[in-house]
């Protein structure tokens, strides 16, 4: 099948729709050389709203929390630990924030090997999977089996959005 790259109506709903739906995804990124980097997207944790007090926007909106606000689309990348990036692509409505993390490909498994990989820092926050010529996503028909799971890392978010089965994960790529 022919590699179709997601549109915006893609990403333009809940991000409980869209996490699971981008498990199988390829990510690809082309570099300044024109050497074009791939990976398939094996897990991804969902983010949902202002209630969600896993979700940035759970303390407000700030500068850095702005882009949850925006277009589905958009990607959101931040420094965790102040030192490795996660990519994020924005879900659902504008004002509405939700998003969803890209927590692991095929072969890098966890979400600040696979920004590495792909050369994705600060640069492409802002900038959009539906337009962007260095990054995007794109169907080739994978639609591999999932497995839900707790997402990873939130402690300080309580036990109740804790224990949210919001990771899904590729039992076979």
């Amino acid at each position: 099948m022919a590699l179709t790259r997601l549109t915006e109506s893609f990403y333009h709903r809940d991000c409980l729709e869209v996490a699971p739906d981008l498990v199988g995804k390829l990510i690809l990124r082309k570099l300044p050389d024109g050497t074009l980097l791939r990976e398939r997207i094996a897990e991804t944790e969902a983010y949902r709203g202002q209630e969600d007090l896993a979700c940035h926007a759970s303390r407000g909106r700030t500068p850095r929390t702005e882009l949850l606000y925006r277009e589905s689309g958009v990607i959101y990348v931040y420094l965790c630990y102040g030192m490795h990036w996660l990519m994020n692509v924005i879900t659902g409505e504008p004002e509405q924030p939700q998003g969803v993390l890209i927590r692991a490909g095929a072969v890098h498994n966890g979400p600040a090997k696979l920004t590495k990989y792909l050369q994705v820092d600060k640069h492409f926050n802002g900038g959009s999977f539906v337009t962007c010529p260095e990054l995007w996503i794109a169907d080739d028909g994978c639609r591999p089996k999932l497995r839900t799971d707790v997402r990873v890392g939130i402690d300080y978010a309580g036990e109740y959005w804790k224990n949210m089965p919001w990771r899904w994960i590729a039992e076979e790529i």
